[in-house]
This record gives structure tokens, sequence and C-alpha cells, in this order.
């Protein structure tokens, strides 16, 4: 079967991201400084916090990469693996959430600096920057794919507008403006899925039907891929999770321990009806479309279904997308304006500086993510890219913080460094030997180094 575009597609689209701008300048009306602007003036309830959580996690990640692309590429099986990451990782923010309150701060590499030091805060705020601009830069894309599918305009037309929404509604508001839509998009998104799941399948002739249609390995447990490469596209999302400065951000702005419990608990029940959703969507594209860009593989099926319905998820996908991108584009800014530039450059900055500096470095960051996504192939692959620069390059030295009392400030910043470092090297100038995701070698050489400098150190000075 071929895509043929729908033009009405778009006006669900559309209205949608009428609903997102007018959201955005609203709530941009209540921010009066940095707090309001990076973490909502503390004010998120259950309700919305869960929201965020939901929709921040599940964006063009998911949408066009992570469960869509694995379900259409490698098979059933590998798509709902990836959703066993998440919930691991939701289980250790949970414990850990009220640490994460307790230091009050805007960014990871401020709790990194409490622990090991400026020079700790500088290079994490390098990490930081490095995978959260790869990680926007695939929310371009699937902006892309979705207005190709509505219109017939090229994806890299379609990649432009969405960077320029983007960054547009990341600039506005901050997470006074986001978190309100992301709301409005997960509970959005669930719904859609569900129309959408029995839908695909009754018009994709059934499960007998996509499974007599789809190569014979993808119904295997790991599809194409040895247990090891299976391995190296699940690791990268849980220790992003777990660092995940958008994610600790969000904790942070709850308004006590209480609401944050309640909604990682809605987060953790959201993931558990969304990730099986996509996967089985995904798949049954797989049966229809066999020809496509995986990444296209959701969004593929809004063409073939009623159109009030396809309409419905293709406004959902293009609210999760923009959500994340949204955030993540936030984050980013923050490290650039908290940790460097304030920290570093200008450190007698007011407030209101340091306000319009974060809206500044939004715009630049968004331009460089658009321009990194030209150097990725697929979503999947920036992706994998993305998650392994900040699992390996932080996320072992922020958990050593939370459980593990003797652990100094050279063994994480040396973490740090042979964490990233071993990333690039293994994907770029040794362009992923085996076909194996870097996160098989940067993890472990990251968590080595930390335990062994560590040991090696201790009780000798530390320098900061």
């Amino acid at each position: 079967m071929e895509i043929t575009n729908n033009p009405a597609l778009l006006w669900f689209v559309g209205a949608y991201g009428v609903i997102m701008i007018a959201m955005g300048i609203y709530f941009s009306r209540k921010i009066s400084n940095s707090e309001d602007f990076i973490l909502a003036g503390k004010g998120l309830g259950t309700i919305v916090l869960t929201g965020t959580l939901l929709a921040t996690w599940t964006g063009s990640g998911s949408i066009s990469g992570g469960e869509t692309s694995m379900a259409f590429s490698y098979g059933i099986v590998p798509a709902l693996l990836m959703m066993i990451p998440t919930l691991v990782g939701i289980g250790i923010l949970y414990l850990i959430a009220p640490k994460i309150r307790q230091f009050g701060k805007y960014t990871v590499s401020g709790i990194l600096e409490e622990k090991y030091g400026s020079t700790a805060r500088m290079i994490a705020s390098i990490i930081i920057i490095l995978a959260f601009v790869g990680i926007v830069s695939y929310q371009m894309t699937g902006l892309g794919f979705i207005l190709n599918l509505t219109t017939g305009m090229s994806v890299e037309v379609g990649t432009i507008i969405g960077a320029v929404l983007i960054i547009f509604l990341a600039t506005i508001g901050g997470l006074r403006s986001v978190a309100p839509t992301d709301a409005l998009s997960a509970f959005l998104a669930i719904a859609a899925l569900f129309i959408t799941l029995p839908t695909i399948f009754v018009i994709a002739g059934g499960w007998d039907e996509i499974t007599a249609n789809v190569p014979a390995d993808h119904l295997t447990a790991t599809g194409t891929l040895s247990n090891v490469q299976l391995l190296g596209f699940l690791l990268p999302s849980l220790f992003l999770l777990l660092g995940d400065q958008n994610m600790y951000q969000r904790l942070a702005s709850s308004t006590g321990d209480k609401s944050s419990k309640k909604a990682q608990i809605g987060w953790l029940i959201g993931m558990l009806l969304i990730s099986p959703a996509i996967s089985f969507i995904s798949f049954a594209s797989r049966s229809m479309f066999p020809d496509i860009d995986p990444g296209m593989a959701l969004m593929a099926t809004t063409v073939v279904m009623p159109t009030i319905v396809g309409g419905i998820l293709l406004a959902a996908a293009t609210a999760f997308i923009v959500t994340t991108g949204n955030s993540y584009l936030l984050s980013a800014a923050t490290n650039v304006t908290y940790d460097i530039v304030g920290k570093f450059m200008k450190k007698d900055a007011s407030d209101k500086q340091l306000l319009k500096m974060t809206k500044l470095f939004i715009i630049v960051l968004g331009v460089l993510a658009y321009l990194l996504i030209a150097y990725f192939p697929t979503v999947l692959e920036v992706q994998m890219y993305a998650y392994t620069v900040y699992g390996a390059g932080l996320t072992p030295a922020i958990l050593a913080v939370f459980f593990w009392k003797r652990v100094n400030a050279t063994g994480g910043v040396a973490s740090m460094i042979a964490g990233v470092v071993t990333t690039l090297i293994w994907e770029i100038p040794l362009a992923k030997p085996y076909d194996l995701n870097s996160v098989i070698i940067a993890l472990p050489v990251a968590v080595i180094v930390l335990i062994a400098v560590t040991l090696m150190t201790s009780g000798k000075p530390e320098k900061a």
C-alpha cells in the first residue's frame, strides 16, 4: 500500500497548534522571574505534573524513533521490550525524588557541583547541551514527517517549520507554559492511541493478516538483532531517564513530595498504556507500508483511517513532539545560562538578565539542533547517540551522588569524561564496530572508571 497525502488532516494539526500557541502566550503572562520560567514557580500539581512527565518522555523518541522504529525495523517483541527501561527508571526516580527536591537546583549540573566541584558542573553542562540538542533535533524531523503526510511537502521543509514552532513556543513561556500544554497533550494522546489501535487492526485485516505480511524474523524475540545489539537499544533510554535533567526539573517543580509521588505513579500507569499501543500500531503499519521510512510508521496509519480518527492521532503526535522539543530546548538553554555564562562569565547578572539570556540561548541551540539532524540517517540513530552521550556521560556520576557516599570529585569527573569520550570515539571515528550501539562500551567504561578512580584516590586531596 502506498501513502496518499490527506490535506484534511492538517486542520487537526493546525487547530492543535493554535491551541498550544494560545496557551503558551496566556501562561507566559504569569512569568515574573527565572523560577517561574524554569521551574513553573514550583507550583505543579499532581495532574499537570503527571501530564508533563508523560508528554516530555514520550516525544518524537517514541513517535518516530523508539517503539515506532523498533516495531517497524525489528519486530513487535523488541518494541515492547523498549517499555521496560522506562518502567525501571520511573521506579528508581520515585525513590530519589525527595532528594532531588531537597537540592532545589535549576540543573543537574548544580547538583553535581555540590558533590564534585565546579569543574564537574562545567563538564556536565557541556554533556547535557550535546545530548539535548540531539534530542531536540529529531523532534523537528518528527514534525517534518507530519507535514509531509498531510501536505506532501518535503520532510526537509517540514523540519524547518517544525524548528520554528518549537523554538517559538520554548521562548515565550518556559516551563510555566510548557507544563499545561504537556498535560493536555498527554491525555489527548492516550485517548487517540486507544481509538487508533483497534481501528488500524481492522483496516490492516486483523492479527493473522498483519503477521502474514511482515518478515518472519519480526515475530521472534529479538528480530534481526543479537541479544547484545538489543541490549544496546534498551540501555540508553534507562540511563538517560535516571539522570534526565528535564525530569529532575519537573520533580523539583511540584508543589511537594506528595504530589510528586502521585504524579510519578500516574506517569508509570500512562506509560503502561502508551508504549504498547505505539508498538502494536507501528507493527500493523509495517504490514501495510513496508517501504516507508521507519520513523513514519505510526504517523502513516493516519492516512488510511477515518479522517477524524487519523486527525486526532496526528494532533496528539504533534503535541508530544512539540512539547518534548520545547522541554529539552529550554533545559539545555538553562545550562548555558546558569552553569556556564552565569557561573563563569557574568557572575553579577541580575535575574532579569539571566531570563533574557535563557531565551536567547533557546534560539541559538534551536538553530544548532536543526543543523545537527542532517548528519544522522535515521531518527533512531540520533536518538541512541543522544541518549548514550547523556546516559554514559552523566548518569553514573549522578546516581553515585544519591547511592554511594564514598564517591569523590576525582572519580566523578573522570567518569563523566570517560563516558563521553568513549561514546564519541565509538560513534564517529570507529563508526560503530560490529553494529553495536556505543552504550554497550561507553556505559561499562564510565562505571568502571568511577569506581576505580574513586578507590584509588580516596583519602587524597580532591580538586574541584
